[in-house]
């Protein structure tokens, strides 16, 4: 079992930055593919970035590319998630996972607002 605790959210201005953090306690997360996805109100839950611990071959959603950084910190056994030159539209729940085969854990996800 695998728990996932994110932390970094919070309301931060157009242009701005944020950092997600996402620790992970119960398993290493070696071998798993990680990710984020975000939800916004009203919206289905959307796939922002993943990346498997390797570091090898990373994917990320178009709209974010250029913006939003994935890692892994294998020592932590952290994910992170920099978010540079925020937007209004970058409002939602931000959510990691952790993917092993078809078994999938989730955090309990972590508001980021961004005013503008």
């Amino acid at each position: 079992q695998v728990e996932l605790v994110e932390s970094g959210g919070g309301l931060v201005q157009a242009g701005g930055s944020l950092k997600l953090s996402c620790a992970a306690s119960g398993h290493t997360l070696k071998d798993y593919t990680l990710g984020w996805f975000r939800q916004a109100p009203g919206k289905e839950r959307e796939f922002l970035a993943s990346e498997p611990w390797s570091g090898v071959a990373t994917y990320y959603l178009d709209s974010i590319k250029g913006r939003f950084t994935i890692s892994v910190d294998n020592a932590k056994n952290s994910i992170f998630l920099q978010m540079n030159n925020l937007k209004p539209e970058d409002t939602a729940v931000y959510y990691c996972v952790a993917r092993y085969d078809t078994t999938e854990y989730w955090g309990q996800g972590t508001q980021v607002t961004v005013s503008s």
